[in-house]
C-alpha cells in the first residue's frame, strides 16, 4: 500500500522534476521558450565566426577592386606641388574615367608612372611586407611605387612657352596661375630662360605648381624628349585632397584653362572633322545616283 500511496502522490500533486520547485506551467513554458533563445544565440555566434573569414575575404577582394578599377590613395612625397598640396597629404586618385576612354585635359593634376628616369636621384624607401601588400589590395597609400604628380599644362597639339618672368602661355593665351608657389616665377627656376614647345601627339607637358622645386616637364625636356609624358602612363586624375582632415579639399581644374580660344588645336580639328563627317553620305548618295543612271543607260563617257 506504500507502494499505491507513493504513486498516487506522484499522480495528483507532484510536478516533472525539471519544472523545478513551484513552478507551474506557465514558468516551465518561459523556461522552454528562454532555453530556445539562448540556443538560438548560441548557434548566431557560432554562425558569425564561421562566416568572419569569408566577409574579411569579401572586404579585401572589393578593396581591391576599388583600388584597380575606381580610386586610389596616393601620398604626397615632396614640395614640388606647393602650396596646391603639402607633403604628407593624402590624394585620392580617379582611375575609373581613363577606362572609358577618357584622357587627361589642360589644368588636372595627373598622377603617372615615371616617364623617363625622372626618379632615378630620389629612390623610394623600400616598404615592408605588411605595407606592401596593404598597398597593393588599396588599404594604404602605395608604396614603393615610381609615380609622380604635376598639373597638366599642355596635351597633343599644344605650343607651350614662356621667357623671363611670365605669364606662361598655351597656344597663345597668357595663364593666370595664383597656385604657383608665392616667389617662383611661372616659367621656371631661372627667371633669364625661356622656352617654347610643341607637345607631340599622345604625350602631355607637366609642371609642378611650386615651380623652382619640380622636376617636371621643362626640368627634363632637354633629354631626349623624356620631358613629355606618354599619355598612356598616365594613373589617373587627382580628384580630392582625403588627408589630414583639416587639408581636405577638391582639385578642380583652374578657370584660366578654360579661357576662349585657348584649345587652338582642337578647335582647327574639330571643323575638319566636321566637314568630313557631312561630305561621306554626300559621295554616297552621288555613287548611289550615278549607279541608277548607268543601270538606265543615262551615263555617257
Amino acid at each position: 500500500m506504500g507502494d499505491v500511496g507513493d504513486a498516487g502522490d506522484v499522480a495528483v500533486g507532484a510536478r516533472p522534476e525539471q519544472d523545478g520547485p513551484g513552478e507551474g506551467p506557465e514558468e516551465s513554458a518561459g523556461r522552454t521558450r528562454r532555453g530556445r533563445r539562448t540556443g538560438r544565440s548560441a548557434k548566431a555566434q557560432r554562425s558569425f565566426w564561421k562566416e568572419l573569414p569569408l566577409l574579411i575575404v569579401v572586404a579585401l577582394v572589393l578593396a581591391l577592386l576599388i583600388k584597380t578599377f575606381l580610386v586610389q590613395a596616393f601620398s604626397i612625397p615632396s614640395n614640388s606641388m606647393q602650396n596646391t598640396l603639402q607633403p604628407g597629404d593624402r590624394v585620392l586618385v580617379d582611375k575609373l574615367t581613363p577606362w572609358f576612354g577618357s584622357k587627361p585635359e589642360r589644368g588636372e593634376v595627373v598622377v603617372f608612372h615615371d616617364p623617363g628616369q625622372w626618379m632615378r636621384d630620389h629612390p623610394t624607401p623600400e616598404p615592408n611586407v605588411v605595407q606592401r601588400a596593404l598597398s597593393f589590395i588599396g588599404l594604404v597609400p602605395s608604396a614603393g611605387e615610381k609615380d609622380l604628380i604635376k598639373r597638366v599644362v599642355g596635351v597633343g597639339g599644344d605650343t607651350v612657352e614662356c621667357k623671363g618672368t611670365g605669364p606662361l602661355k598655351v597656344n597663345g593665351k597668357p595663364l593666370d596661375e595664383p597656385y604657383v608657389f608665392p616667389g617662383n616665377t611661372p616659367c621656371g627656376i631661372n627667371p633669364e630662360a625661356e622656352f617654347k614647345v610643341t607637345v607631340p601627339e599622345d604625350r602631355l607637358w607637366v609642371m609642378g605648381d611650386h615651380r623652382q622645386d619640380s622636376q617636371d616637364s621643362l626640368y627634363h625636356h632637354n633629354e631626349d624628349g623624356t620631358g613629355f609624358v606618354p599619355v598612356d602612363d598616365v594613373v589617373g586624375r587627382a580628384i580630392v585632397i582625403a588627408w589630414p582632415v583639416d587639408r581636405w579639399a577638391t582639385l578642380p581644374v583652374p578657370a584660366t584653362f578654360d579661357q576662349k580660344g585657348i584649345g587652338k588645336a582642337a578647335a582647327v580639328a574639330a571643323p575638319t572633322a566636321v566637314a568630313f563627317a557631312g561630305a561621306v553620305p554626300l559621295v554616297l548618295v552621288r555613287r548611289r545616283l550615278l549607279s541608277r543612271r548607268k543601270a538606265d543607260g543615262t551615263v555617257r563617257n
